[in-house]
């Protein structure tokens, strides 16, 4: 008897670890065949690492990264259609079509997936090729076909991630890379819903108040360049300064955690440029300082708004394989030059934990497993 196969068809290499990658982990262990298909080599995509690739080569590391990543998730096979990154959209339909359907016929697949009509962030390559799987898929008289699904999650990091840091017995200071890697970590997870956050990189020249003592507490802080002193005001006393912070540092939990007024002042001591986790983004308008009536976010009140469900028809339990989805990621090195152990593992499972798709064909109303 045959082991089931599962085929995604995607644009990029990286498309597989978020759309499929621990749904991929979980069916391959259990003895599924998985198969990735993928348009491109992303020769257009980011260098993130200048180290790993320059914009001639970029091409070949990134298929070779795909290859690398598809180990880590049991990926048996991985192809190209040889295409340019950026120009799906300009190949006839019928071509594109054509070759696609080419690649079903031989493989004879149990599953495809692809993306949704959304192309998950409206990437024109994503969507040309959730178009163009899902007219050859039609085609077929057998196996299912699923489109990925990013649903709009309520999680918010700044809310977590304040637990978390005033939590611990000593202050979080991450390693010398790990305040760029968790940026680009935070901004790809949120712009696929994973988190709600508003993020923002934002920049404080010497001498600046990053935080006033007594104001309203509506962000967190990781500091990516330069140095901050704290510096707490007493009654009748001199102004104290209390400790120097640098990259990798967090600031702003105890308030947030603990839901009090700011208890000290954050002022550069240099440059500084820090990335912001807010709840919403910041009103223009917004008012500094104890005495402000003024509010700092647009959508503070996430919690008074109402629920949206989400539209998926399948949802899959990989919390187990989320190691391996986390491994996959840091293989695509020019896109995310991270190391899976500087992320907190409660945080990576609670935002990576489920994958989310809607089964096109044939229906159903809902399901937690595939292949059933």
């Amino acid at each position: 008897m045959s082991r089931p196969r599962l085929l995604g068809v995607f644009a990029h290499p990286d498309d597989e670890v978020f759309c499929v990658g621990g749904t991929f982990a979980k069916y391959s262990a259990q003895g599924s065949e998985a198969i990735v298909v993928c348009a491109t080599r992303g020769e257009a995509g980011q260098i993130r690492d200048a180290t790993a690739a320059t914009r001639a080569t970029l091409g070949a590391v990134r298929e070779k990264e795909l290859r690398a990543a598809c180990d880590c998730l049991g990926v048996s096979d991985v192809r190209f259609l040889d295409h340019v990154d950026g120009t799906l959209h300009d190949i006839p339909r019928i071509d594109l079509v054509a070759e696609v359907s080419a690649v079903i016929d031989e493989l004879r697949p149990d599953i495809v997936f692809t993306f949704g009509a959304d192309g998950a962030y409206g990437h024109p390559d994503h969507i040309t090729i959730s178009e163009a799987t899902t007219e050859a898929f039609a085609r077929r008289s057998e196996g299912a076909l699923y489109h990925s699904h990013f649903p709009r999650s309520r999680l918010l990091l700044v809310d977590r991630l304040a637990e978390w840091l005033a939590g611990l017995s000593e202050r979080f200071h991450g390693p010398g890379d790990f305040a760029g890697a968790f940026s680009l970590f935070a901004r790809e997870t949120t712009a696929l819903g994973y988190a709600d956050d508003h993020i923002e990189v934002a920049w404080f020249p010497p001498g600046a108040y990053i935080i006033e003592q007594g104001e309203a507490a509506t962000s967190l802080y990781l500091i990516l360049s330069g140095e901050a002193d704290v510096l707490q005001d007493r009654l009748d006393e001199p102004r104290a300064f209390l400790r120097r912070m640098g990259p990798g540092e967090f600031f702003g939990e105890l308030a947030l955690a603990r839901r009090t007024i700011r208890s000290a002042h954050v002022v550069a001591a240099d440059s500084v440029t820090c990335l912001v986790f807010s709840p919403g983004a910041p009103a223009p308008f917004a008012g500094r300082g104890q005495a402000s009536q003024l509010g700092h976010l647009t959508s503070a009140d996430k919690d008074g708004r109402p629920e949206v469900v989400a539209p998926a028809t399948t949802v899959i339990d990989v919390n187990q394989f989320v190691d391996k989805k986390l491994q996959a990621v840091a293989a695509h090195r020019t896109q995310y030059p991270i190391e899976p152990a500087m992320f907190p593992g409660w945080m990576v499972k609670e935002m990576l934990g489920h994958e989310h798709f809607v089964r096109v064909h044939p229906p159903v109303e809902s399901e937690a497993e595939l292949l059933t």
